[in-house]
């Protein structure tokens, strides 16, 4: 899976207003709804908050990747948000969060939300990826980063 098949530049955002989890979720959500990627936002924000509550996604290495199901989606719908100072999420490694990613998917589409979460993880466990990532200040320079990955596999 090619996460630029679920992402678009405009649906990157750097950086996020919010400073805490729920608020950077409510963001990002609200961001996909601006571009009508998402037609209930609170019903997305319900789910992705249900799902933080069970455990959280912040999975460590500075990444959280809250993500939920939720009716009325027509496909994957991804945003990716990048606070301007690292934020607490609870994550697993105990360290603060640099880049959010939200995944919204149709509760129909189990195998491809799994894919997309698999694909995120592992290009974040590159160092050298994660730290470009993390040096952009863009969403420009994000997309950009993101699409010279995907090219190059």
């Amino acid at each position: 899976m090619k996460l630029l098949d679920i992402l678009d530049s405009e649906c990157i955002k750097a950086p996020l207003v919010a400073s805490e989890k729920r608020s950077v979720i409510d963001e990002l959500v609200d961001l996909l709804a601006d571009l009508n990627r998402v037609h209930d936002p609170q019903s997305l924000k319900d789910a992705v908050w249900a799902r933080e509550q069970t455990r959280t996604t912040g999975i460590g290495h500075g990444l959280a990747i809250p993500h939920g199901k939720c009716e009325g989606l027509k496909g994957l719908a991804m945003a990716i948000g990048k606070p301007e100072s690292p934020i607490e999420f609870e994550a697993i490694d105990g360290q603060p969060v640099r880049l959010i990613v939200l995944l919204a998917s149709p509760p129909d589409r189990t195998s491809d939300h799994i894919q997309a979460l698999a694909r995120i993880s592992r290009l974040m466990t590159m160092d050298d990826f994660r730290d470009r990532i993390y040096a952009a200040s863009t969403p420009a320079e994000i997309f950009e980063i993101l699409e010279s990955q995907e090219k190059s596999g």
